[in-house]
């Protein structure tokens, strides 16, 4: 049965967050620190798609590329993908991404804040408990244990994953990055 994994990446010194969804929308949470890490849990999952909440492309200049330029246009609040803490953060996705394609993997660029704005939930910021509502809302199945904010966006990344293999998606492009969303579930 195929999986989908949505990872939440953060810089090096801070616990990510992954989530595994499975075709019934059943899901599992956790954390990992280092990118070997992420490839073992990556390996053992098998995923059909991976799902990372984090730029996956440099800027060929500036601290914006077209496509955050693009998600900006359309009220999305992008960060600078090369401003401040994000450096880090998206030199570490590019790194994956090179990675886990060498691998074989799909890996596609999500962004689970927008992806919240547009599927009508609350994003983490309005609150955990809405946001977990949110997604069991779509259908996801969350563990019964409190799960933190970044699991909640994981989850978002595997569920953006999990839609874009059934062609229920859109795109924001622009010339070097692609980021993917869910589009509302059918009859929502």
């Amino acid at each position: 049965m195929p999986v989908y994994l949505g990872v939440d990446l953060s810089g090096p010194r801070r616990a990510s967050a992954y989530a595994v969804l499975d075709e019934g929308l059943a899901c599992e949470t956790g954390h990992f620190t280092g990118d070997g890490e992420l490839l073992r849990i990556v390996e053992e999952a098998g995923p059909a798609v991976v799902a990372v909440d984090a730029p996956l492309t440099v800027p060929v200049e500036g601290y914006m590329r077209p496509c955050d330029r693009a998600m900006a246009r359309l009220g999305l609040k992008p960060l600078p993908p090369m401003m401040g803490g994000m450096r880090v953060i998206t030199l570490r996705g590019a790194r994956l991404r090179e990675a886990l394609e060498s691998a074989g993997y799909r890996v596609i660029e999500v962004y689970p804040g927008g992806a919240q704005d547009l599927l009508g939930i609350p994003r983490k910021r309005k609150g955990i408990d809405a946001l977990r509502r949110g997604l069991e809302s779509l259908g996801v199945s969350l563990p019964a244990r409190r799960l933190d904010g970044d699991e909640l966006d994981a989850v978002t990344a595997a569920y953006t994953g999990y839609a874009y293999t059934r062609g229920w998606y859109f795109s924001v492009r622009g010339e070097g990055c692609e980021v993917y969303f869910p589009l509302p579930p059918r009859g929502a």
